[in-house]
């Protein structure tokens, strides 16, 4: 068996040209920490995604035409719903193990964002993304959108009452964009909303386009991945010429468990945990909102800025200008194109050209640990602005009280935020700095022979000593000599990036990391 199975493998890999690129593969070694396996999680999140999404497209209608319910669901029987509708009920109620492969595809999708924009994050903290990985990030950004639109596209499809409402909003935003909003409307929807082809459309949008085109990009992601060996946290023997990590048939063992324990995982909570329970809400009806209407969490920060938004509006030459609608869609836009251009702005500002392959401590960056926190605090209170019925029902508040407290946090909390998570790297930084000097602290208090109490401090050991100050620290730009410019005077962009250099590697931006000479000075001391 074992002879055949070689003459197989030897046949194929002489006609498809792949064991010499496999033998390679498999010399490679593989970093072995708990935060690479946020990537595996969004990989397996999204077979289970096309796994069960082939499933429910076997039942699942795409159709707005009104038919009349005679399913197993009592009290919904005898009343005109849509196709679609009709469909997600059957599916749910009559087609066994229906109800759970639609609830593990909605709970996939769920863990598919949350692991990526998690992915992303830790991406971001570490410095990952820095020279040869800018195209990994601007991929790995872009499939984040693209999840969520995914999303956006799914839970719109089963035409109920919850979906509706979603659907409605979207269109409100999409009308507000000037002269095209009219007609992109009109084409996404086949003519006035809510129209006769948008399930449709919608359907074609969610199983067909994204997910070729994320396929699409998970694959580079794969083949980029494999082309630069991996980052790496910084330790003892690690450079960037190398890479210290367990074997690829120990690593490719380890992903397969992983892959099963991600699949019971997602299968466990679709079997225990309820998910959009479309029987409760209803049909969709035109004429109806249903009160309390959240949209995944994902979708959060679009519809916390919608609900936030003054309902400004300016008209001019006979046309309305919708503000209320404009300014979050612009907001939210802009929110994540500054997070998407960021690797490219510090490269810019440090004018590092060099290749990056050991990680970043978040402290050792105190600037872009600052303003990653006060991003995600901008995430995070426009997430809270999409609740403000709920938070005002749940504890007895005005809905206008929440809402003007989320106004004011956007732009207060993320300025608070970045102070904090500033001088909190500072001062971990500091602590570093006096603990590789002085050693680690003992807890035992001595009493010198002129009766002073000191602590006793412990030297720490080559690895930790290492860890502390391995990290490499940039030197703010000089201004540039008005002799290399024409005019005697260096250009804008010159003096922003001279700005920009001092405000992320300034005095007041990091601390400065123990000399060798300090170190061998206070231990001879």
């Amino acid at each position: 068996m074992n002879e055949s199975g070689e003459r197989v493998a030897a046949w194929a890999g002489a006609r498809l040209g792949y064991r010499g690129r496999a033998r390679e593969a498999l010399r490679k070694a593989f970093p072995d920490h708990w935060s690479f396996l946020l990537g595996e999680i969004c990989l397996y999140s999204f077979v289970v995604l096309v796994l069960t999404g082939v499933y429910l497209t076997f039942y699942f209608h795409p159709s707005s035409e009104l038919v009349t319910y005679r399913g197993s669901y009592a009290p919904l029987r005898g009343q005109l719903v849509s196709e679609a509708f009709d469909s997600t009920m059957h599916l749910s109620f009559d087609v066994r193990g229906g109800l759970l492969i639609r609830q593990a595809h909605h709970w996939a999708a769920l863990i598919f964002v949350a692991a990526l924009f998690v992915h992303m994050m830790r991406i971001f903290f570490t410095g990952a993304f820095r020279k040869p990985r800018e195209l990994n990030w601007v991929l790995g950004f872009s499939l984040l959108v693209l999840a969520m639109f995914g999303g956006l596209t799914g839970y719109d499809l089963p035409g109920d009452l919850l979906s509706g409402t979603g659907l409605a909003v979207v269109n409100g935003t999409i009308l507000s964009v000037p002269i095209v909003g009219t007609y992109l409307s009109m084409f996404l929807f086949g003519g006035q909303f809510p129209g006769d082809d948008l399930v449709a459309r919608f359907n074609a949008i969610h199983t067909l386009v994204i997910p070729a085109l994320m396929a699409a990009l998970i694959i580079a992601l794969v083949v980029l991945s494999l082309r630069h060996r991996p980052a790496q946290y910084p330790g003892p023997g690690r450079t960037n010429k190398n890479v210290v990590g367990i074997p690829a048939q120990v690593y490719l063992v380890k992903s397969a468990g992983f892959f099963f324990l991600v699949c019971g995982v997602i299968f466990f909570v679709a079997a225990v945990a309820q998910i959009n329970p479309v029987w409760e809400y209803g049909p969709y009806r035109p004429d109806q909102v249903s009160a309390g209407s959240q949209p995944d969490w994902y979708m959060g920060v679009a519809d916390g800025l919608l609900r936030v938004m003054p309902g400004w509006e300016v008209s001019a030459w006979g046309h309305t200008l919708a503000l209320d609608n404009l300014v979050p869609l612009l907001a939210g836009v802009g929110l994540f194109l500054v997070m998407g251009a960021y690797p490219f702005i510090e490269a810019w500002v440090t004018g590092d050209d060099r290749e990056q392959h050991l990680l970043d401590r978040p402290r050792n960056r105190p600037v872009r640990t600052a303003l990653g926190a006060a991003w995600l605090s901008v995430y995070l209170v426009a997430l809270t602005g999409a609740a403000n019925d709920v938070i005002a029902i749940r504890l007895h508040v005005s809905v206008n009280a929440v809402t003007w407290a989320v106004r004011i946090g956007l732009f207060v909390v993320p300025l608070v935020v970045y102070r904090v998570a500033k001088r909190w790297a500072l001062g971990l930084q500091r602590r570093d700095r006096d603990k590789a000097l002085h050693g680690r602290e003992t807890g035992v208090v001595k009493r010198l022979p002129h009766g002073e109490y000191v602590e006793v401090h412990e030297p720490l050991g080559r690895e930790k000593l290492y860890a502390l100050t391995a990290h490499e620290q940039y030197t703010p730009l000089a201004p540039p000599a008005g002799d290399d410019h024409p005019d005697g005077r260096p250009t804008r962009a010159q003096r922003l990036r001279v700005r920009l250099s001092r405000g992320f590697y300034g005095e007041n931006s990091q601390i400065r990391k123990p000399t060798e000479e300090e170190y061998k000075e206070i231990t001879r001391s």
